[in-house]
């Protein structure tokens, strides 16, 4: 599944799209405790796969080690984390979408929940698919628009808890401190996915 990231004009893609039901009413929330989102880079996706062994140092600078850990992660869900949450946001990650399966070796964090001031899920009145609209602090969209436009092209992880919920792809640099995640998603799941990215 592929996501989009987008601003007003430019988006985030996450390749999830669905039929919208109809209901017009975006569903808006806070983020819940600053801590437990984080924004981190994408390094490399490792396919889905059996685990190989044990999954230690999630954690390491060194590429050989990170590559290890990542075959070796068990993505399978309802597996509890170790690490859920207590992740260095200084140092790279090995972590998973659980729901598809796909592992990611991630760089460090350089946003936090701290930085997001809102989420809510709505259809896009000008395309009619679901999206996620994020509003950003003025020091969140700060940094959003230095990174974003310098990682044009490249998928940016949203991780609560250890756990990435969604890696779009950054389509353009995205200033003003709003941006939209665009899929192929019915509007409960991006209202899902809105409410997950808050915390819960």
């Amino acid at each position: 599944m592929r996501i989009l990231l987008l601003a007003a004009v430019a988006v985030l893609a996450t390749g999830c799209q669905a039929d919208v039901t109809g209901q017009a009413e975006p569903t808006g929330f806070v983020v819940k405790d600053g801590t437990v989102l984080r924004f981190r880079p994408v390094l490399a996706e490792v396919p889905p796969g059996p685990a190989t062994g044990s999954a230690t140092e999630r954690q390491s600078a060194d590429p050989a080690t990170q590559q290890a850990a990542a075959q070796a992660f068990d993505c399978a869900q309802g597996q509890p984390d170790p690490l859920d949450g207590r992740d260095d946001p200084a140092l790279p990650l090995i972590s998973c979408d659980r729901a598809l399966g796909t592992k990611y070796v991630l760089g460090p964090g350089f946003l936090s929940g701290a930085d997001v001031s809102r989420v809510d899920a709505a259809p896009d009145p000008r395309t009619g698919r679901s999206v996620i609209n994020l509003s950003f602090t003025a020091k969140g969209a700060k940094t959003w628009a230095e990174w974003t436009g310098q990682n044009v092209g490249k998928q940016v992880a949203m991780v609560l808890k250890s756990r990435v919920l969604t890696a779009p792809t950054v389509q353009s640099a995205i200033t003003g401190g709003e941006t939209q995640i665009t899929g192929q998603f019915t509007l409960p799941e991006a209202r899902q996915l809105a409410r997950d990215i808050a915390g819960g």
